[in-house]
């Protein structure tokens, strides 16, 4: 399995409403429920009125894009990382999969999961 590091810090908060979000800005997630409204994006694109937030999150992605008939990709992945003791904040697309951690874990993550035989795009 190849993972591609992403470039730059992101951000997981909680809004009042989706009104400052900018859907144009590359990697922005918006996940929403009957109980909250969820944006992970580039820390520089979070808006500036939130309920909650967490900074200085890093980014990696399953390289290219994986049928739906794929199983256990994303739980190799985060099985790997809690056996090390890092806690992940993950998010899916219709392509791949994304795996946030806190910005001080992504190299102990990265040389976990090289350890397991992925491979790790810069």
């Amino acid at each position: 399995m190849t993972l591609q590091v992403l470039p730059g810090l992101f951000t997981v908060c909680k809004l009042a409403d989706s009104a400052a979000v900018d859907l144009a800005e590359p990697y922005t997630f918006v996940g929403k429920t009957d109980a909250e409204l969820s944006l992970v994006c580039p820390t520089a694109s979070a808006p500036r009125c939130t309920l909650a937030r967490e900074d200085d999150w890093r980014a990696f992605r399953v390289a290219g894009s994986m049928a739906f008939s794929l199983v256990g990709v994303l739980a190799r992945i985060t099985g790997c990382l809690a056996a090390h003791g890092i806690p992940v904040f993950a998010v899916s697309t219709f392509d791949t999969d994304y795996v946030l951690v806190k910005a001080e874990r992504l190299a102990g993550a990265l040389d976990a999961l090289k350890s397991e035989g992925m491979e790790i795009l810069p």
